[in-house]
């Protein structure tokens, strides 16, 4: 048997071209979705990295730490907690009004949220140095979240920016 001749005898093209003009179109169609997704990418992270500058977040100023008198906590099993906490406060900016600069902070709100934390933990969580540094973090993000407050604008202030653990004594 003699094989076909790809080409007609006036000179056009057998289907067999057709498949390839497909492949081709495919490919070209996957590299513009893939072209366009980067180029979305790089166009939107442009634009967060932009934001994110144009708004830089204010630096906070330590001021006093009021330090809280220990607290014992019931935990798991008859155990307790003796643990005390040191709030460090975010130094005020118009510190010389009638207030005195005076930054003592309530206390109340901070036993509230170390109760609630490290009640029922068993021993062995807050024997590990990680459990404890994890339940230590999260006691932290909700005392500042406790301690926000509204300045006359309206804008959200933070009252204390981070927390000390004094005293840590289980039995």
């Amino acid at each position: 048997m003699a094989k076909k001749d790809k080409t007609a005898g006036d000179g056009e093209a057998k289907p067999g071209g057709a498949k390839k003009l497909i492949v081709i179109g495919a490919a070209a169609a996957v590299l513009l979705a893939g072209g366009t997704g980067a180029g979305v990418f790089m166009l939107t992270k442009g634009d967060t990295a932009a934001a994110a500058e144009a708004t830089p977040t204010p630096t906070l100023t330590p001021g006093d730490v009021t330090a809280l008198d220990p607290i014992s906590v019931n935990l798991a099993d008859g155990h307790y907690l003796k643990i005390g906490v040191g709030l460090q406060a975010v130094a005020a900016a118009d510190a010389g009004g009638h207030g005195g600069g005076s930054t003592a902070l309530d206390g109340s709100k901070a036993y509230d949220l170390i109760i609630s934390e490290f009640s029922n933990l068993s021993m062995a969580d807050l024997a590990n140095a990680e459990q404890r540094n994890h339940h230590k973090d999260l006691l932290q993000e909700k005392i500042i979240h406790a301690y926000m407050t509204h300045d006359e604008e309206g804008k959200e202030t933070q009252g204390v920016m981070g927390i000390y653990l004094t005293s840590f004594v289980m039995q």
